[in-house]
This record gives structure tokens, sequence and C-alpha cells, in this order.
């Protein structure tokens, strides 16, 4: 297997946090739970014409697009690992979505929608498929997406900061509002707007990935410790969550723990 994360270039750097390549061609077919992580993203099949449609038992159903953005999760997502054969994709920062394609982020919660109804640029597999090396295709991608960045386009400053108060700060939401000045219901609309998911849901999003985090890099931390650690209340709220974004107890995740973080092989 061959994978490549690459940071983008500093024009995309407010809008994109990463671009990755994999290339996987003797990848055994099978089904794998992606984490939500409360970022949106971008997934292009360079290998075939369509992605596949799985449910959440893992049976195909249809096909998707071979590009398509999928937006802000409060579950886990089921993908056909042959997708994977040769990919390549987009992870866009929170509140970048409205920076590249001038639309709203919330309008695209729990859906999974073909690329070309979002981002019309009709050669996109050809210029990738003539680029030579992963790092090529990459760099080509990354000028493709340069591309829808206006030059007076900025992110808005309340919700970066309502990120950041969120995510560093572990503020409540009606602490963010108080902090920022707003009040909680348009701070609440702003932010889905801007980030695609209620700042509640976004934060509880967090909360999870920090515990993902620590169980995939083998932290020694118990349950009960780890939980108070992320800020839930008591162990059963944490556990509760943790199904509920997941559908795994985290000791079941711990023990498949996969090569990335958000991946869960299925069937666990």
């Amino acid at each position: 297997m061959v994978y490549l994360e690459q940071v983008p270039s500093p024009a995309l750097r407010s809008w994109v946090h990463s671009l990755w390549y994999c290339h996987a061609p003797k990848m055994p077919r099978g089904r794998e739970r992606v984490l939500p992580n409360g970022c949106m993203q971008i997934i292009l099949n360079l290998s075939r014409e369509y992605l596949t449609d799985c449910g959440e038992d893992g049976t195909a159903h249809e096909k998707h697009s071979r590009g398509i953005l999928v937006g802000v999760r409060d579950r886990y997502q089921v993908i056909d690992t042959s997708d994977m054969e040769e990919s390549a994709g987009v992870v866009i920062r929170p509140g970048g979505f409205t920076g590249l394609f001038r639309e709203r982020a919330d309008l695209l919660f729990q859906r999974v929608i073909a690329l070309e109804d979002i981002w019309y640029e009709p050669l996109v597999f050809d210029y990738l498929g003539e680029a030579l090396t992963p790092l090529q295709k990459l760099t080509c991608l990354d000028k493709l997406l340069a591309g829808l960045v206006g030059k007076k386009s900025r992110r808005s400053e309340i919700t970066d900061h309502a990120l950041y108060l969120l995510r560093v700060k572990r503020l409540s939401i009606a602490e963010c509002a108080r902090s920022i000045g707003l009040s909680e219901r348009w701070l609440s609309q702003l932010f889905r707007e801007e980030v695609g998911a209620s700042p509640k849901l976004w934060a509880r999003i967090q909360r999870f990935q920090t515990v993902t985090r620590a169980v995939h890099t083998g932290v020694g931390i118990p349950w009960v410790e780890l939980a108070l650690e992320c800020g839930y209340y008591d162990q059963s709220h944490f556990a509760n969550d943790f199904r509920a974004f997941s559908g795994l107890d985290v000791s079941a995740y711990s023990k498949h723990v996969n090569r990335w973080q958000n991946h869960v092989t299925l069937g666990c």
C-alpha cells in the first residue's frame, strides 16, 4: 500500500486541512467503518468510474459518482475497501467549505453528493490521471482547488474563535456565546451554516475524537480516568457517546485498531 498525506499550499491552508492519496491494489475486498471527525471531505476514485454506496450493515446498495463530497456526520459511515485501489481526497477544515464553494455547510449535513453538483471541473480526473506520481497528483489537486479561492475570501473570525473555544478551551455553548458576545441562538445558526453541524454536536465529536486518538496511540489510561480527562461527567456518558458515534464500545474499538484512527474493520 502507498499512502501519502500532504499539507495544502499556503493559498488553501485556511480552508483545507490536508490532501491524501492512497494506492492499495492488493487490498482484500471488505468493509470498514469510517468514524465521524467533524470535517467535510472530498473523495475521488481514480481507478474506476464509481464509489460504492454501502449501508450500515455493509451491503452495497448502489453506486455513487466517482467523485463525491461528504458532509459532516454524527455517525460512522461504511465504505468498501475496494474503492481504495487508487483514490485521493481532501479533508476540509471546519468552516472551510463556505470559503471554497460559497454554500452553506449545514445543507450537506449527513449527506453525500456528487462532486460535480457543487464543483463543476469536468477535467479533474483527466488532470489527475496524467500526473505520474502520487505527489504530482496531489500537487495537481491542490492547484485545482486553489482556483476556487477568491483573493478576498477570508474565514469568519467569529466561527474561528468559537472553534477554538469549543475545542481548546472546552467551554460550554453558553460560555462560548458569552465570550463572543452573541446569543446562543445566533451563534448556533452561524456555526451550523459555516461548519455543518451545531456547536453542541461538533464539540461532542471532538471529545469523541480525543478518546479515539488516545486509544489508537496506545496510551494506557484506565477508561474512567480517560472519560473524565476528555470531559465526560461519568463513565456511562462516555460509553453512550462512544457507541452513538462508532456503533462500538471502546474496548471493541481498541481490539481492532487500524492503520488509521478513524477506520475500523466491519464485523468487529
